[in-house]
């Protein structure tokens, strides 16, 4: 009797261990270091909701075309303050004075163990997408607790036909 409790004990803690890593796969997926995925295509998949990498060329394969469809909305309000944050830094407001547009706002989020085991999930910044006609893309990294842009990506190609 005691061996079949112990046994139904150990189950439920390996599928409570197993949801944990895939809860940290998926919550990984959306958050910190989402620079590369903009300088291959990822960007273009984004219209206010941000998909599971893998489903659409991200680079961190994912469960691929066919597999789980997940997304984070965003809403217009945190678009609107990222958005606000941006076009009051002067290297924005050059690069949209030069012809490039917002395209999307992508959240970074970062999930948080407190001491008390309670876990925090927050976007605390996010990544303001230009683009230029299909010449430039523009990546500007939001901190919304600061108030301020951290960094800005720009990446051009040069087209030159030769006869």
């Amino acid at each position: 009797m005691i061996d079949i409790e112990r046994r139904k004990a150990l189950i439920l803690l390996t599928a409570v261990a197993v949801a944990a890593i895939m809860s940290g796969i998926v919550i990984n997926a959306y958050s910190a270091n989402n620079e590369e995925d903009s300088s291959n295509g990822f960007a273009g998949c984004f219209n206010g909701r941000m998909k599971m990498p893998g489903t659409c060329g991200g680079p961190r394969g994912g469960l691929g075309q066919q597999g789980f469809q997940g997304f984070v909305e965003v809403s217009e309000e945190f678009k609107e303050n990222v958005i606000n944050i941006a076009e009051s830094d002067q290297d924005v407001q050059n690069l949209l004075n030069d012809g490039y547009n917002i395209t999307g706002v992508r959240p970074i989020i970062k999930a948080r163990v407190e001491a008390s085991g309670d876990v925090v999930i927050k976007a605390t910044s996010a990544i303001v997408m230009l683009e230029k006609d299909t010449t430039g893309h523009a990546s500007v990294w939001v901190d919304i607790e600061e108030g301020k842009v951290t960094k800005i990506e720009i990446l051009t190609r040069t087209v030159i036909e030769k006869p």
